[in-house]
C-alpha cells in the first residue's frame, strides 16, 4: 500500500515534507569519480530516473529539486513518470545564472531563467554558486538580487534561493527580499555546513520561511535512518527535506525512513543482509 506523505506549503503550493533530489541521479556524489561513474553508468538515460521518480509520486512525494538545465534527462524523467502514474511533479529548478554586472550578463541570466519557466518549473532558486558571488557580508545584502527575482516572478515562477552560507537566508530576510523559500545544507554530521549545526538550525529556526533542507545523508557518510530522524526532529513543521537516492528500492526506503521519523516510531524496513544473524542485529533474541 503505497504512502502519502506530510505536506507543508510554500507561497500558497501544497508541497510535501521530503522533496526527491537528483544529486545520485545526475552524476553528482560528492564521493570521488569512481563513485560519480557508477551513477551515470545506471542512469545514462531517462527510464531509470523515471523508475525513481514513479515511487516518489506515488507515495505522495510530489516534488523534485535538481538541476534541469545539467542533466538533459531529468525532464524527459519526470514527464515518463507522470503518464506512468497520472500525477504531476512539481519542478523546482536550480539554474546557473551569469550573474556578472554587465547588460550582455543579465541578458543571458533571463534567458537562462526563461527557460526554466519553459520547461514547466514551478519554483526557480538560482544555483547558492552564482548567487553567493552577490552575497556582501559586511552590508549584510545580495548585490542586485532583486533584479534576478523580479525576472523569476515575470517568467511566471516562485522564486526561491539556493544557499550554503546561512547569511543568504538571513541577509534576504533582513532586506525582504522577493524569496518565498530557501535551500539550507543540514545534515547530523555538518557534512558541507560551513558554520557548527547548532548555528545553522538557528537560522533555519529564525527564516521568515519555510526552509528546504538538503544532504541529510551526508552524500551517503550517513544512514537514512539516522540523517532524516536527526533532520526532521530538529526542523520545523513546515520546512521539507530533499533527499537523493541512487535506485527505485532506495526511494521507498527512504520515504519510509522519513514517515517513521516524522510519526516517532520505528520503520517497517527488513532487516540488512548478514551471513550470520544474531540477536543484536535482530533486535530480539528468540529461542
Amino acid at each position: 500500500m503505497n504512502k502519502q506523505f506530510p505536506r507543508t506549503e510554500i507561497a500558497g503550493i501544497s508541497m510535501p515534507r521530503m522533496i526527491a533530489g537528483c544529486n545520485w541521479i545526475s552524476g553528482f556524489s560528492h564521493r570521488g569519480p569512481a563513485e560519480d561513474e557508477m551513477i551515470l553508468r545506471r542512469h545514462n538515460g531517462p527510464n531509470s530516473v523515471a523508475d525513481i521518480f514513479e515511487v516518489f509520486l506515488n507515495n505522495g512525494v510530489d516534488a523534485c529539486l535538481g538541476l534541469f538545465d545539467v542533466d538533459k534527462d531529468l525532464l524527459d524523467a519526470v514527464r515518463m513518470a507522470e503518464e506512468r502514474t497520472g500525477k504531476k511533479m512539481i519542478m523546482m529548478d536550480e539554474p546557473i545564472l551569469n550573474v556578472d554586472d554587465n547588460p550582455i550578463a543579465r541578458m543571458e541570466a533571463e534567458q537562462t531563467i526563461k527557460k526554466c519557466a519553459a520547461r514547466g518549473a514551478t519554483f526557480c532558486l538560482p544555483l547558492h554558486s552564482c548567487v553567493e558571488q552577490l552575497l556582501n557580508k559586511n552590508e549584510k545584502n545580495i548585490k542586485r538580487l532583486p533584479d534576478y527575482l523580479k525576472m523569476i516572478r515575470d517568467a511566471g515562477m516562485i522564486p526561491g534561493l539556493s544557499a550554503h552560507m546561512p547569511e543568504v537566508i538571513q541577509y534576504a530576510d533582513l532586506n525582504e527580499y522577493d524569496v518565498e523559500t530557501y535551500i539550507q545544507i543540514y545534515n547530523c554530521m555538518g557534512f558541507l555546513m560551513q558554520v557548527e549545526i547548532e548555528s545553522v538550525v538557528k537560522t533555519i529556526h529564525n527564516a521568515k520561511k519555510p526552509v528546504i533542507t538538503i544532504k541529510p545523508c551526508a552524500a551517503g557518510r550517513t544512514t537514512p535512518f539516522v540523517g532524516l530522524n536527526f533532520s526532521y526532529n530538529t526542523i520545523r513543521p513546515q520546512d521539507m527535506v530533499c533527499i537523493g537516492c541512487f535506485n527505485a528500492e532506495e526511494a521507498e526506503e527512504d520515504i519510509e525512513y522519513g514517515l517513521a521519523a516524522i510519526e516517532r516510531r520505528l520503520p517497517d524496513i527488513r532487516p540488512r543482509s548478514s551471513p550470520f544473524k544474531t540477536s543484536a542485529i535482530s533486535g530480539k533474541a528468540e529461542r
